[in-house]
């Protein structure tokens, strides 16, 4: 998409790719004080969990427990971070030529966090310490479409990014890496070549300065002695001549193809997919295009012919949902939101994507599901604050002021906003039942918000 660096403008739609990246053109404090920008996306997850588990697991680390984050950055970069969390831009990934090239990145920086080489470094440190999460795909901004401000204070964090740091490596550390790299690729049974050709093709990078280099490199010192024993090392290795599956190329097309859509300009999309492509990644890739331009019955006769195809794509089904949505038609978005979360159960954005839309219908008896679909997303992502703004806007329609409130502090909660959470928890307490489990959470979030003690004792909480 046409945007300046760093900045991402969502159509006004959060959370899992359909990567809507749209509207989210928030005010976007964080992205311009250099924060980082995250957007989801189950489908574009799933691929990068695909490709990067084995080497997980290879590394001796539970994949369940590594999280990968998109990070919606067209500049060329990965990096991690403490907790087991990898980073990707998605200029990174479309930079990568093939499947096994962002495998060795990602192993790469497998080895910084099996290695514990975590240290902030200065700049960088400070800048991730206003982070922004933007979820695309979702639709979960259009409801508030007209009222931007508001939807910008939805762009939700996590508790474990309020404290990333950024890496700046040592030559050592990257050297450390790069063998844990080759040692992590070839248990995987998975060729170290790729990660090779990545730094080869960006050899020329040495010579820069740090102001020129890609944010990868100038954190990652390259130097031709890595490369040289880099390069020695992974030759040497069984599973050197292995070659990326029919499967995984075809992934890591459609997740390029994904993102392009979404992030590019039409004009582009007409030149790297034109009409005369008729691969699935190309015509998703135009699809998706169309919707970014608001070109809405074209965009659906394109993914219903898609869907045609592919009947049981969740993905394709969730795409439909959020382009109905965002055009207004919530009650011709439920079948298909629905729909997808028949054929993914387990993937919280899509749950999240239909209780959203249901509140929108705006029927009164279809708000218990709502709360339903929302809470069983919150069981496996209960950091999501996302979902829990849609849950306090759900309990608020019923007329439950104190549940409502309970779910505004907990979306303030888990954006890092402890000041804000404490005032609706306060609140909540007021007209929840005294020492019901929701009274009591709603004393655990003032509790948490580091109150003085002369605050305490004015709120007459006692824990």
């Amino acid at each position: 998409m046409t945007a300046p660096k760093r900045r991402i403008r969502l159509n006004a739609a959060v959370a899992a790719l359909a990567i809507t990246v749209q509207v989210l053109a928030p005010t976007s404090h964080a992205l311009a004080d250099g924060g980082v920008s995250i957007i989801r996306d189950t489908e574009i997850e799933a691929i990068l969990h695909d490709d990067a588990d084995p080497v997980f697991t290879a590394a001796g680390l539970n994949p369940r427990s590594v999280q990968i984050h998109l990070v919606a950055d067209p500049q060329l970069n990965a990096f991690s971070a403490g907790g087991q969390q990898l980073f990707v831009n998605t200029g990174l990934i479309l930079e990568t030529k093939s499947p096994n090239q962002l495998i060795g990145v990602m192993a790469h920086e497998t080895g910084h966090i099996a290695g514990g080489h975590i240290a902030r470094s200065g700049a960088m440190g400070r800048a991730a310490m206003g982070p922004m999460l933007i979820g695309i795909g979702l639709g979960v901004l259009a409801a508030l479409a007209g009222a931007p401000d508001a939807a910008a204070s939805l762009v939700f964090s996590s508790t474990y990014f309020g404290e990333i740091s950024m890496l700046g490596y040592s030559r050592e550390q990257e050297s450390r890496a790069d063998q844990a790299a080759a040692t992590y690729i070839e248990k995987a049974g998975l060729s170290g070549r790729g990660l090779v050709e990545f730094f080869n093709n960006f050899r020329y990078q040495e010579v820069f300065d740090d102001e020129k280099k890609y944010p990868f490199f100038r954190d990652h010192p390259l130097t031709d002695d890595r490369i040289q024993a880099l390069s020695a090392r992974v030759e040497q290795q069984a599973h050197y001549g292995a070659e990326d599956t029919p499967e995984s190329i075809a992934k890591h097309a459609l997740m390029k193809a994904k993102l392009e859509g979404f992030l590019a300009g039409a004009g582009q999309i007409m030149g790297d997919y034109p009409d005369s492509d008729h691969s699935f990644p190309a015509r998703y890739a135009r699809a998706i295009s169309l919707y970014r331009q608001t070109e809405t019955e074209a965009a659906l006769r394109a993914i219903d012919a898609l869907i045609a195809e592919q009947p049981t794509n969740p993905y394709l089904w969730e795409l439909k949902g959020q382009v109905l949505f965002e055009a207004g038609r919530a009650k011709e978005a439920e079948p298909a939101h629905r729909r997808s979360v028949e054929l993914m159960p387990a993937a919280p954005l899509l749950r999240v994507n239909l209780g959203q839309t249901l509140i929108a219908v705006n029927d009164p008896s279809k708000l218990d599901e709502a709360i339903k679909q929302i809470r069983r997303a919150l069981g496996v992502e209960p950091d999501n604050a996302l979902a829990w703004r849609l849950l306090s806007e759900a309990y608020d329609a019923q007329n439950l002021p104190g549940m409502a409130r309970l779910a505004a502090a907990e979306q303030n909660f888990y954006l890092g906003q402890l000041l804000e959470a404490r005032t609706f928890a306060v609140h909540a307490r007021e007209t929840l039942k005294k020492d019901s489990p929701e009274w009591r959470r709603a004393t655990d979030i003032i509790l948490a918000s580091k109150p003085t003690p002369a605050q305490l004792k004015e709120l007459g909480v006692t824990g």
